[in-house]
């Protein structure tokens, strides 16, 4: 005897959305298992796992979007005990397990400090916290006062505190602007410098723009007259820090960029496949290896794929599981 089922549209919706939902926490999981110790330290394995403010902001954000607030908890506890500045409301940027002291170098950096204080402000949305609504706005304001700066008539973030603001320019990274944060904090603080910034950030990249390929550097440099060129003081590569700015300017929505064009030109190129995990823009030389899943998970989402599962897999490094997770975020956020 044969019988037949029959689902309804609104069941299925709901059966698909569960299956999801599940593979969501179990990827979740999987992370916090293997990257987020007990103490709320998120170690990065690809690098004498180390742990910096970048990755303790990433693990507050996933843990806020998972809706795990222990996990939150101890990452943000972590992150005070060990790199809370003294001086004002932003984080030294690296911690060495290895070293005596464990932070060496007070300096901050600003995508880390921007990822802190976002965590914490969709925190105390979530869950009605005032502590975490308090903390981030001091952040956003030691970030306004203390890391924000015109030259040539841009309002541009500077990198840190200390060392990247000279007289003649300053010494940018793209990938600090984290272009979903800026928007919230503009939305929040109408009458601050944060639509400046993210105005002032798609133009810079429509023409940081090096190379065969038209790509930005991790590093750039801006002169007083508003030239732009590959930074002297780091290897003129498209690299670790830059394949990061696809996915924030897109999660963003600020896909009218035009150095996002050849971003995915450049990890597209049929001559060259798989794209190659970093290229030299002023001599063309390429790596030997690939991109990482994280980096294609990037690639596929900024070319409207169907993304990978969010699940790390063992072969994933910090880097690759945590951009892997950031994207199905975003995805999650749209």
């Amino acid at each position: 005897m044969l019988y037949r089922f029959t689902l309804s549209a609104g069941l299925l919706v709901c059966l698909f959305s569960s299956i999801s939902a599940a593979q969501a926490d179990s990827a979740w999981h999987v992370y916090r298992e293997r990257f987020v110790n007990a103490e709320g330290r998120v170690i990065d394995t690809g690098n004498h796992n180390i742990s910096h403010s970048e990755g303790q902001g990433w693990g507050m954000m996933l843990a806020q979007h998972y809706n795990d607030q222990k996990t939150f908890d101890q990452i943000w506890h972590w992150t005070r005990r060990h790199l809370n500045r003294p001086d004002v409301s932003l984080f030294s940027w690296r911690y060495d397990p290895r070293d005596i002291p464990a932070v060496r170098d007070r300096n901050n950096a600003t995508d880390g400090d921007l990822f802190i204080a976002w965590a914490l402000y969709l925190a105390a949305e979530r869950w009605g916290n005032a502590n975490y609504a308090s903390a981030s706005k001091s952040i956003r304001s030691a970030i306004l006062e203390n890391l924000t700066y015109e030259v040539a008539g841009f309002q541009v973030l500077l990198p840190g505190i200390e060392g990247f603001r000279r007289n003649e320019g300053a010494d940018l990274n793209l990938s600090y602007w984290f272009i979903p944060a800026l928007q919230d904090f503009a939305e929040i603080e109408p009458n601050e410098s944060w639509d400046r910034l993210i105005n002032d950030g798609v133009k810079l990249l429509d023409q940081a723009r090096f190379g065969a390929y038209l790509l930005p550097t991790d590093w750039v440099q801006i002169t007083q007259q508003g030239e732009l060129s590959p930074a002297t003081n780091w290897a003129p590569r498209f690299s670790f820090d830059a394949v990061r700015i696809p996915l924030y300017f897109v999660w963003g929505g600020r896909e009218e960029a035009s150095g996002l064009g050849s971003i995915k030109a450049f990890w597209d190129d049929p001559v060259h496949q798989p794209a190659p995990a970093w290229v030299d823009v002023v001599s063309d030389e390429r790596a030997e290896y690939p991109i990482s899943r994280g980096v294609d998970a990037i690639r596929a989402y900024v070319s409207g794929e169907t993304l990978p599962s969010s699940t790390p897999q063992q072969q994933d490094d910090y880097f690759s599981a945590t951009l892997l997770m950031l994207v199905h975020m975003a995805e999650d956020m749209h």
